[in-house]
């Protein structure tokens, strides 16, 4: 079984910096593709930023020239740093990822993080 773990969300200042980590765990393969989602209250899900597994990314125009997706392969983990944090970023981020195990027969499943919160405010 796969497993995401997120970690890094927490209470920062507008302007503040903040990096999140999520790690996948179980019987993989590979991960083919990385991303990055937040749900604010009251709103959807939306997609913040994906890496691809030709580290091709793309990003939200809200986050761009702010946050920075990448990925070490050899660790399973993605990574999203978030630099000049506004209110309205203020969300819980889930991680996603294509995932090949050893039983899926090279097709690429999809799995999600629980979520961490991150708080931007004064």
């Amino acid at each position: 079984q796969v497993q995401l773990v997120e970690s890094g969300g927490g209470l920062v200042q507008p302007g503040g910096s903040l990096t999140l980590s999520c790690a996948a765990t179980g019987n993989i393969v590979k991960i083919d593709d990385w991303g990055w989602y937040r749900q604010a209250p009251g709103l959807q899900r939306e997609l913040v930023t994906s890496v691809a597994s030709d580290d091709s990314t793309h990003y939200a125009d809200s986050v761009k020239g702010r946050f920075t997706i990448s990925r070490d392969n050899a660790k399973n983990t993605v990574y999203l740093q978030m630099s000049s944090l506004k209110p309205e970023d203020t969300a819980v981020y889930y991680c996603h990822g294509v995932v090949v195990t050893t039983t899926s027969w090279g097709y690429g499943h999809n799995y999600w993080g629980q979520g961490t919160r991150v708080t931007v405010s004064s």
